[in-house]
Formats: C-alpha cells, structure tokens, sequence
C-alpha cells in the first residue's frame, strides 16, 4: 500500500482567513526584540543598551507594576484552602484576605479551584460582578446577564460568533483600531466597516463620520449588525465626553445596532476633566431601558490598577437581548466548558474590592493611588518627551495606556521604507528597536486613517506608559538621541 507523503496541513491549504488577519502587536518586530533580549542575556555588552524595553503591549505586571496585595492573598488562600486552618494564616494574611477566601471556598464546586464551573461562571461573582456594576454606575444589573469570561478577548469572540452569519454581515469599527476586533471579524467570517477618528479632534468620534460609512455600507449591501466603542480608546488614549456618548447611544438606538462598548480601561482615566461613565449608564440615564437598545459592555482583569494579564479574567454584561438568546449565548459558552476559576476569582475581586471599614481596605487604597498616580505621572512625562521631538506630535492622553505620537518623516526616510518594502513607520519603528532597544508598534498596525496612510505619508506608534518612572527617564535620553540622529540622516539637504 502506498501514502501520500505531502504534508496534509500547508500554509496553502489552512483557513484562507487566518492568513488575512495581521496581529503586529506580537508579529516580526516583537520577535526580532525577543532575539536582541536572549542576545543581550547570552553576551552581555553586546548591544548599545542594557535591555528591551517592551513598549508595545499593555502589560502591566511584565514592566514591573506590582499586584495588589488584597487579590494575591485571596488568590494563594483560595488556591491553598488548607492554609486556612493553620496558624500561620493569621501571621501572612490579612483577616479581610481571609474571611474572603472562606467565602469564595464556600462557593466553589467541590470547594476547590481546580473543579468545573457552571459556564456563565459561579453564581455569587456574578452577583459581586453585578452589585459592582449597579455601585459604580447608579443603575441595577442582572447576575443573570454576565457572562464571566476568560479576559475580554474571549468575551469579543463569543460575540462576533452571535453576530456574524455571513461575509454580508458587518461591524463598525473605529480607526485606528484595536487589532483584536478586526482580526476576530475576520475570522468569524464578516465584514468589517471603519469609521476615522479625528486626530484633529483630540481623537474624538464624530456621529457623521459614522453615519456616512453606515450609508456606503447599506448602500453596498452590507447589513451592519453593530457598532464598537473602545472607551478610554486603544491606540489613541481618549476618554469620550458625555455628550458625545449620548449621541452614539441615541445613534444606535435610531439605527438599530447593537452597541459593543469595549470599557477595559475604565480604571486608567488621567485628567481631572475627563471621568469615565459606562454606556449602560449613559442610555438609562437618558431613559432607555434594555426594551430600547441593546448594549454588550466588556470589562477585564488585565488593565488598570490590578494589571492582572496573564490571569485572563473579565466579563461581558448583556443588555436588551431576550431569554431566548441569552440561552444560545450559553450554549456557546458551553463549548469550552467553563471560564478559568482564577479568572473568575479575580473579575469579582476587581469588581467587588475592600471597602472602607474593612481591615484591608487602607493598604488597598494606598496601593491602588500609587499605581495610578504613577501612571499618571509616566503619561504626562512620556506625552512632553513626544511633544518636544522634531516633527513628532502627540495629543494630550486622557486615558488607557497609550501614546499614539504622529511623525512627519522626511521624504528620504519614506522612500527607503518603500525600497525595503515596509510602511515609514514600520521602518522607523526597526531602527528604533535596534538602536535604543526600544519596542514600540507601527501605526500601521492600527490602520490609522482608512485608505489614506501612504498616500499621504501620515504615520505614528504606539508607545505603552507601563515601564516604571526610572525605566522611562533613562529611556528619554535614548529616544531623543536616535530621533535627531534617524532625522539627520534623512534629512533633505536639496
């Protein structure tokens, strides 16, 4: 008997799709960066820099924010549920810490974190999720509509999978964009329709900037099931205003799109004039209750003050859909079983933490405002280090944890991208890495401005503020040296 001895399994023969998306936040240069950082380690010296400094993902914890203490004792005593019958918890936990961790124990399917839960995820973080929501937003929230999810990824998933039927399916999506969203359209089989921020505008979102590309969509047969808003906004780092939020929940309501509010860094807010109001908020403040719009809000365990990535906690909450489908979403969710329990644990710890009166709540406090006074401090210091570079301008960051800084390179740095095949701020982006260590990501990788980006040579990075203040003020002098020097050598002397 003879085999057929080709590989079954081929670039040429996988999914079409998976080969359209493109996730540059972890594509060549990120790896060429981990090569420099194993190079750096093997033979010490032999680079102009002592590390890689990882400026192109929000990852708190790897650039050395410190979790808080209140979740990681809970997290090791729900991990270690005997620790609690021993003396020594006294001595290395808080009570708060403790008498929390007997509860979530209590709760837990065969009291223990290594069991199965219900798919939706265990009934009392739900609750605590829920109290959380109604606490922070003044309206009430169902158990009953949170999904639990492994970080907010997940829950995005699940929801392009509830919408998309066809490739005649849409989703509107702000530009620059969030690769996540595009990627998961597009691996979910539908289309996805941008609509421009106006750098111009501090990054705002203008309503008919929207309504025009929902009529070309319509127009050219699409129908657009939904529209996405990333608030405090990834790359761009604005914080939306009240006003403008009333006018996209009135937007989707007229229209009849359901509203997928991405809200994962709600706790990252940096200026005294800007606060952060959840969408849910903002339509039932208006008087919309869930008969009038439909709103999907994610949340994650991964940003703000707790920086917990790597424990891929979060929830979607699900407003204006029917019992009906509410009970499809949980079968969907059933495929995987269960979101992680230590994810879990986490998003109703996030959503549920010390409160004044309990024994933890000082320390908490006092962790939880020196992280975010940090960050704030290494914004405003990054923002200024941009904003005095030669041909480089950044716009005030209000929120998240990015700078999303526009370079206007000379016409000789744009033609030798070209010649090597590679956006201008690709290119940049390269020589940076490799002369300061640096990692930041192409604009391109966001999509900036649709249609118009290497026609006009527009181009910007996306630069993190998570490493500490020091890291960022050894880091300054080496981004400015290599800026006037790359400028130098392309500048145009004609």
């Amino acid at each position: 008997m003879s085999y057929n001895k080709t590989a079954s399994i081929t670039v040429e023969t996988i999914n079409p799709k998976v080969k359209t998306i493109n996730y540059e936040l972890r594509g060549e240069i990120a790896r060429h960066a981990e090569m420099l950082q194993e190079e750096i380690e093997k033979n010490p010296g032999s680079r102009p820099f002592p590390e890689i400094l990882y400026c192109n993902l929000g990852n708190p914890q790897a650039l050395g924010q410190r979790p808080i203490s209140f979740f990681r004792e809970v997290l090791s005593l729900c991990d270690n549920p005997t620790l609690l019958h021993r003396d020594e918890a006294r001595t290395l936990f808080s009570p708060c810490a403790i008498n929390r961790a007997r509860r979530i124990i209590e709760s837990m399917p065969g009291r223990d974190t290594g069991s199965y839960t219900d798919s939706q995820g265990i009934r009392s973080f739900r609750e605590a999720v829920a109290n959380g929501i109604a606490a922070r937003d003044g309206f009430p929230s169902r158990p009953e509509e949170i999904f639990l999810t492994d970080g907010a990824s997940s829950a995005i998933n699940l929801t392009m999978q509830l919408l998309i039927r066809s490739d005649e399916d849409a989703i509107l999506c702000p530009l620059p964009e969030c690769p996540l969203y595009s990627s998961s359209i597009i691996l979910h089989g539908g289309t996805m329709v941008p609509y421009n921020l106006s750098e111009d505008g501090d990054w705002g979102l203008e309503i008919f900037e929207v309504k025009r590309c929902l009529e070309e969509a319509r127009i050219s047969g699409l129908t657009v099931r939904a529209m996405v808003i990333i608030n405090p906004a990834n790359p761009t780092g604005q914080v939306l205003s009240m006003a403008n939020q009333e006018e996209i929940v009135e937007f989707c309501r007229k229209e009849g799109l359901v509203l997928l509010a991405d809200e994962v860094y709600q706790d990252n807010v940096y200026v005294e004039d800007k606060k952060f109001n959840s969408f849910k908020k903002v339509a039932r403040s208006l008087g919309y209750d869930k008969n009038d719009i439909s709103i999907v809000s994610f949340h994650s365990a991964s940003m703000g003050y707790y920086g917990e990535c790597g424990r891929r906690g979060g929830y979607m909450e699900i407003c204006g859909f029917g019992e009906d489908v509410l009970g499809e979403i949980y079968k969907v969710a059933s495929v995987t079983l269960c979101p992680n329990i230590g994810g879990q644990i986490l998003t109703s710890l996030v959503m549920d933490p010390p409160k004044l009166g309990d024994e933890s709540f000082e320390t908490f406090l006092a962790e939880k405002d020196n992280i975010h006074s940090s960050l704030v401090k290494r914004a405003k210091t990054l923002e200024d280090a941009f904003n005095s570079l030669e041909s480089m301008t950044c716009n005030r960051i209000e929120g998240a944890m990015y700078l999303f800084p526009r370079i206007q390179l000379p016409s000789a740095a744009i033609k030798a991208a070209n010649a090597e095949g590679v956006s201008p701020d690709t290119f940049y982006a390269c020589r940076l890495l490799d002369a300061t260590g640096i990692l930041v990501v192409p604009g391109s990788a966001f999509h900036q401005v649709s249609g118009r980006d290497r026609a006009s040579g527009t181009c910007h990075i996306r630069c993190t503020v998570l490493p500490s203040e020091e890291k960022i003020k050894a880091m300054i002098p080496r981004l400015r040296d290599f800026h006037e020097s790359f400028m130098d050598e392309f500048r145009d002397r004609s």
